[in-house]
């Protein structure tokens, strides 16, 4: 998915690995607060970025505990959604 790895929920997009990235789909409330934070960017890999969605290096994203939390936010919105 986007040329990288994608995990799906209830057959959502919920988060994965694009180039070097963590994608999360979080929703537009959630996400507008992610990105207050300054390692956190809109998704965007085409010019136009996709609403809900954030990406940010995985390198900085601030260990095992921090990725849980960020996955974590991302199931919960995926499970708001109704399946596929």
């Amino acid at each position: 998915m986007f040329g990288g790895l994608g995990f799906l929920l209830h057959g959502n997009m919920c988060c994965g690995v694009h180039k070097e990235r963590l994608i999360l789909r979080l929703g537009q409330d959630v996400a507008g607060v992610a990105l207050k934070k300054q390692h956190v960017k809109p998704f965007d890999i085409t010019g136009r970025p996709m609403k809900g969605w954030v990406m940010m290096e995985c390198r900085l994203v601030g260990g095992e505990e921090a990725l849980k939390e960020w996955i974590f936010l991302a199931v919960d919105f995926c499970k708001s959604l109704p399946p596929k």
